[in-house]
């Protein structure tokens, strides 16, 4: 009996981040002499067509392909898996080699295309290969958080829109968390607002306990209501980097213990625990 054929060696693909938003892939595939491509496939897809990207791969180097992905192709927001396809065989997935993502970090988009796009590589939990992307029109990023013993106050920017004389901010209470009734999960909080750049600040005593995720009125209630989210740097996910106390305060609804954390997509929210009085 002929013993099966050792599995394929993973592709490993580098990946490097450019100012404007773009990626580039170099994928190691020693004597692969056929068309390949690079197929990224948005997780959880409904429609496979619309939901598949495929660049060409191209000689870069001896044993190396190269694809890039620009700013200006369309990636919906989403979880995109890499795969690489050569001389017409079936796709096999990618894991990440060398990942250059240094400018992302220093990246400030103009906005003057009225969305922000963002795309991050990062490693699964099982090793692979996986694009973040997020396309936010308009959009408010979380530049600062300064935490207070009673609050927190936020200071950000927003691209794709301006802010206007009237805007405020909005705490929303996640439904089935919050703890108040009908009318009580919603907060509207007064924005200082500069050109592009706003500041705000949440006063923990005046909520009560549950999840509250934040938005921004940059129009106040003339315009569209935009998620607050820290989005322009090289973190894919924020929430286990990004970690922030937790402050102890007295409410009428008794004592709780209230701080901001990033949700899995990076969008900012506060929580808010009841305490044993």
């Amino acid at each position: 009996m002929t013993p099966p054929a050792p599995p394929a060696a993973p592709l490993r693909a580098d990946c490097i981040g450019d100012s404007a938003g773009g990626l580039t892939f170099d994928v190691a595939a020693r004597g692969n002499a056929g068309a390949a491509l690079l197929v990224l496939r948005r997780r959880d897809a409904v429609d496979a067509a619309s939901d598949t990207v495929s660049l060409p791969l191209a000689p870069a180097a001896e044993g190396r392909l190269r694809a890039a992905l620009p700013s200006s192709v369309s990636l919906p927001e989403g979880r995109w898996d890499a795969y690489a396809r050569l001389s017409d065989g079936e796709p096999r997935r990618l894991v990440p080699g060398v990942t250059d993502l240094r400018s992302l970090a220093e990246r400030t988009p103009s906005g003057l295309l009225g969305h922000v796009a963002v795309r991050i590589p990062y490693a699964t939990r099982q090793g692979n290969l996986t694009v973040r992307s997020w396309l936010r029109a308009p959009h408010a990023e979380a530049v600062d958080l300064r935490l207070a013993s009673g609050g927190l106050t936020v200071r950000g920017r927003v691209y794709g829109t301006r802010l206007v004389p009237g805007a405020d901010a909005e705490l929303r209470a996640r439904p089935g968390d919050g703890e108040g009734g009908a009318g009580d999960g919603v907060r509207r909080l007064d924005v200082a607002a500069e050109r592009t750049e706003f500041a705000f600040t949440v006063p923990y005593d005046g909520l009560t306990p549950g999840v509250w995720d934040l938005w921004l009125r940059p129009a106040g209630d003339f315009g569209p209501v935009v998620r607050l989210a820290r989005l322009l740097d090289d973190v894919a996910d924020k929430n286990p980097v990004f970690t922030f106390p937790r402050a102890r305060v007295r409410t009428p609804h008794g004592p709780v213990e209230a701080g901001p954390y990033y949700t899995r997509d990076n969008d900012l929210s506060l929580a808010v625990a009841p305490l044993d009085a």
